[in-house]
C-alpha cells in the first residue's frame, strides 16, 4: 500500500502559504481525496481551512507569552517546543490514518499538509522544527513547498535573496524541495525560470537596473545600499554562478492561489519529489539512523568500561578486601586502661573487614569469577536498558531523547 505523502510549507511571512494551503486542500477535496492537514502556526487567530490537528488546541500562544515572559517570536518558538513534545501521539494518529481500517469505511489518506509559521527562522532552525520534520520523514515521504511571493521577487537582488534562503532550507533539512511561486495572477513566474535555467538573462536583467538606477527593485538603489551597484553586481553574479548546480535540483512551480492555476503542475511535481525521496533521501535517513545507533552502542560500551573503571573490578578488590591492620601505638597516643579495652577494639576491627573476604573464604570463588560475573551482570542490565528503551520509542525520535542528545552534545 503506498504511503501519504507529506507536504510542508514554509516561506516568508506574506508569501501567501495559508491562502495556499487553503487551494490546495479545496483541490483535494475536489477529487474526493480528503487530506489530513496539520496546523503548526500558533498565532494565527483564525485558518481558511478545517484542521485535523492544531497546535493551537494544545498551547496556548498567549498565555506562554505572558508566563514565560517572551515576545511574539519567543512565544512561537516556546509553543512550538511544548508542542513537539507530543509528537509521539501525532505519529501514532498519522500512522492509524494511513491503514484500511476494517471497522469503518474510513479511506485512508493520501496526504498530509502541514502549515508552519510565518516566521521561517523559528520553524526551521529551531530544535522543535528538526524533530517535528525529522518525525514526519522517518515515517512518511516528505516534500518541502517552499511558497515565495513572485510580485516581490521581480528584482535581482531579492530574487537571489530567497534562491540563498531556499538553498539554506534544504541543506538544513535534507528533503526535497519545490519552488512554489505565488501569486502568478498578479505577475506571472516566467522571468523567475528564465533567471534559474538562464544564467546570461540574468546577467542581462541585472545590468538593466544598474543602467537604469533601480538596483534593488527602489529607484536610486545604488547608493541606498552603499559601496554602489558595482560590489552587489559583482556579488550577484558571483551567486547565481554558485546556485546554477542548486537550481538542477529543485522543481519550480508557477501557482496563483486566487484563481487556482499551476496547481496539477504542482502536485505532479510533489509526486516526482516523493519518488526522489524514497530512491535518494530515504536511504540518506537509514544511514544517519545507523550512525545513530553505533554511536548509541559505542557510548554505552564507554559507559561500560568507565563504570567497570570506577568500581575497580580488574584487581583492586584484593587490595580493598584485605583486612584492616592495627596501626601501632603512637608516643602521645594514651595508653590502654584494661584488657577488655584491647579486645574491644579487635572485635571492631574485625568487623570492618570487607564482606567480599568472607564471601571469597566460605565459597572459594576466585576473584576473576566474581569479576565476570559483575561485568556480565552490568552487561546485562544495559542489554535490558537498551531494549526497553527501543520498544517504547517511535522511530527514535521522542522529544525527550532528542533534547537529551544535543544537550550532551553542546
Amino acid at each position: 500500500m503506498a504511503q501519504p505523502v507529506a507536504i510542508v510549507c514554509v516561506g516568508m511571512a506574506g508569501s501567501g502559504k495559508t491562502t495556499f494551503m487553503q487551494r490546495i486542500n479545496a483541490y483535494l477535496h475536489g477529487k474526493k481525496e480528503p487530506p489530513y492537514v496539520i496546523n503548526l502556526d500558533p498565532a494565527v487567530r483564525s485558518v481558511p481551512f478545517e484542521s485535523n490537528i492544531d497546535i493551537r488546541d494544545s498551547v496556548n500562544y498567549k498565555e506562554v507569552m505572558k508566563q514565560y515572559n517572551l515576545g511574539p517570536n519567543g512565544g512561537i518558538l516556546t509553543s512550538l517546543n511544548l508542542f513537539a513534545t507530543k509528537i509521539d501521539q501525532i505519529l501514532a494518529i498519522l500512522e492509524a490514518r494511513a491503514k484500511p481500517n476494517p471497522n469503518n469505511n474510513a479511506t485512508p489518506i493520501k496526504s498530509i499538509l502541514v502549515d508552519t509559521p510565518g516566521q521561517i527562522e523559528v520553524f526551521v532552525w529551531s530544535a522543535s522544527g528538526s524533530i517535528l520534520l525529522d518525525s514526519l520523514a522517518s515515517s512518511f515521504p516528505t516534500v518541502l513547498a517552499y511558497i515565495i511571493d513572485t510580485p516581490r521577487t521581480s528584482s535581482t537582488s531579492t530574487f537571489m535573496s530567497n534562491m540563498l534562503y531556499a538553498c539554506s532550507i534544504l541543506y538544513k533539512t535534507k528533503l526535497p524541495m519545490v519552488l512554489v511561486f505565488n501569486k502568478t495572477d498578479v505577475q506571472d513566474a516566467g522571468f523567475a525560470k528564465e533567471w534559474m535555467t538562464d544564467f546570461e538573462a540574468f546577467q542581462a536583467a541585472l545590468r538593466r537596473e544598474e543602467e537604469s538606477g533601480s538596483f534593488g527593485g527602489v529607484e536610486g538603489g545604488e547608493g541606498a545600499l552603499g559601496g554602489g551597484s558595482g560590489y552587489m553586481g559583482s556579488l550577484l553574479n558571483s551567486m547565481s554562478l554558485m546556485l546554477e548546480e542548486f537550481y538542477r535540483h529543485l522543481s519550480i512551480v508557477g501557482v496563483s492561489s486566487m484563481t487556482g492555476a499551476g496547481v496539477d503542475e504542482f502536485f505532479q511535481a510533489v509526486a516526482e519529489k516523493a519518488e526522489e525521496f524514497k530512491r535518494d533521501y530515504r536511504p540518506e535517513l537509514e544511514r544517519r539512523q545507523r550512525e545513530k545507533q553505533a554511536g548509541k552502542e559505542k557510548r554505552r560500551e564507554r559507559e561500560l568500561a568507565r563504570l567497570m573503571k570506577d568500581v575497580d573490578v580488574s584487581g583492586s578488590l584484593s587490595s580493598s578486601s584485605q583486612p584492616a591492620k592495627r596501626k601501632p601505638a603512637r608516643k602521645n597516643d594514651p595508653e590502654s586502661i584494661s584488657d577488655s579495652e584491647d579486645d574491644d577494639d579487635d572485635d571492631v576491627e574485625a568487623h570492618m573487614a570487607e564482606p567480599d573476604e568472607y564471601d571469597l573464604d566460605r565459597g572459594g570463588d576466585s576473584e576473576e569469577a566474581t569479576n565476570a560475573g559483575l561485568t556480565s551482570r552490568y552487561r546485562k542490565a544495559l542489554e535490558q536498558d537498551a531494549a526497553a528503551n527501543k520498544q517504547s520509542s517511535v522511530d527514535e525520535n521522542s522529544f525527550v531523547r532528542y533534547l537529551r542528545a544535543s544537550n550532551a552534545g553542546v
